[in-house]
């Protein structure tokens, strides 16, 4: 890249444009790479590892944290700093990384298991807050590094190793939850799809705030073609949502979007309908009503499937208001006492 340009991210992360002209060879790291052969997490580390040349960002300035999972073995390989932390707590701990250094481009990989289970209240407090990071989930909707028991997203009735008769519990919906925490950003891609997925991450680095997305991630060992109808030529049930775009799907774009009642969406034959009644994908909307609607049309067969970006509002990330409220502070009482701090009104020395 000879050139480069300063997108609103680079401008909320006070960096530079990067004009060395980084490749992804120089984000691979010397580590063997080691998942199962065929999993998904192939196809996400090397589109991560493309994606990130195009950020611009230096790549001292890129910071991968993970939990635990097979998801969470990705900041390994690649060359950038890293931490490999504990079992949920990645969005913890670069919910910290972020709100203090604000010139990091911070990622967070975790899986379905880790984020959604242990780790679930530290995900939706960060989602809450709108830190400045970027939360990659990978869901294949199995626990796979211990073995192939049920986790948070696995369907109800699904038969595994913890679950020999069958799961009785709802899974949760990623996107969904997301939205109900309040996120700013909200998408969902799949693995196998690298140009939609690389377009997502793009996307969501140029957010400023906390972004979400959701990678569904196939399993070869323990939960093998578990997207198969999203990754079928010509998907009849994916729909893939472009902004400012009326929402059609279907080999022909033959089916469509309608609002319904209550505030559900319904698919209909665009045939059967005004052009005008079908629903134009807006992501800016304020209301995070309309994006949960997209989200509910989830259904166990694939049947209605959307992908791509739900949700990207603009509001102001905690780390910019945090840092607003030190410098208010500042200026008003000066520079702080840490030993006045700890010591406070009530306490007392005893001889």
């Amino acid at each position: 890249m000879s050139e480069s340009v300063e997108t609103p991210r680079l401008r909320s992360l006070n960096l530079v444009p990067h004009k060395a002209g980084l490749k992804t060879k120089d984000f691979k790291s010397d580590q063997e790479v080691r998942w199962c052969p065929g999993c998904g997490d192939y196809a996400i580390l090397a589109a991560f590892q493309s994606f990130l040349p195009t950020l611009e960002v230096p790549r001292e300035n890129v910071v991968v944290i993970s939990g635990i999972g097979c998801s969470s073995r990705l900041p390994y390989y690649v060359n950038s700093y890293g931490m490999h932390s504990i079992h949920g707590r990645a969005p913890a701990i670069a919910s910290g990384l972020a709100s203090s250094r604000q010139d990091l481009s911070v990622w967070v990989i975790t899986g379905d298991g880790d984020a959604l289970s242990i780790g679930g209240n530290h995900l939706i407090h960060a989602l809450r807050r709108n830190v400045n990071i970027n939360i990659m989930l990978f869901n294949n909707r199995i626990y796979g590094l211990t073995k192939g028991q049920y986790s948070p997203t696995s369907e109800q009735g699904k038969v595994t190793k913890s679950t020999p008769f069958g799961s009785l519990e709802e899974p949760f919906n990623p996107v969904s939850l997301a939205l109900g925490a309040g996120a700013t950003f909200v998408a969902r891609s799949v693995d196998s799809d690298r140009k939609h997925l690389q377009s997502v991450m793009k996307a969501a680095a140029d957010h400023e705030g906390a972004s979400f997305i959701e990678i569904f991630q196939n399993c070869p060992i323990f939960n093998d073609d578990a997207f198969a109808p999203v990754k079928e030529p010509a998907a009849p049930g994916l729909i893939r949502l472009e902004h400012g775009q009326p929402i059609t799907f279907g080999p022909d774009g033959e089916k469509g979007l309608v609002a319904g009642q209550y505030g559900a969406l319904e698919a209909v034959d665009v045939s059967s309908v005004p052009a005008g009644n079908l629903i134009t994908h807006d992501a800016t909307r304020e209301d995070p009503g309309y994006a949960f609607a997209l989200s509910r049309l989830d259904s166990g067969d694939f049947s209605h499937t959307p992908i791509g970006v739900f949700r990207s509002i603009e509001k102001p990330s905690y780390d910019s208001l945090m840092s607003a409220q030190l410098d208010a502070a500042k200026a008003k009482q000066g520079e702080g006492d840490l030993a006045a701090l700890i010591a406070g009104s009530d306490t007392w020395e005893v001889n």
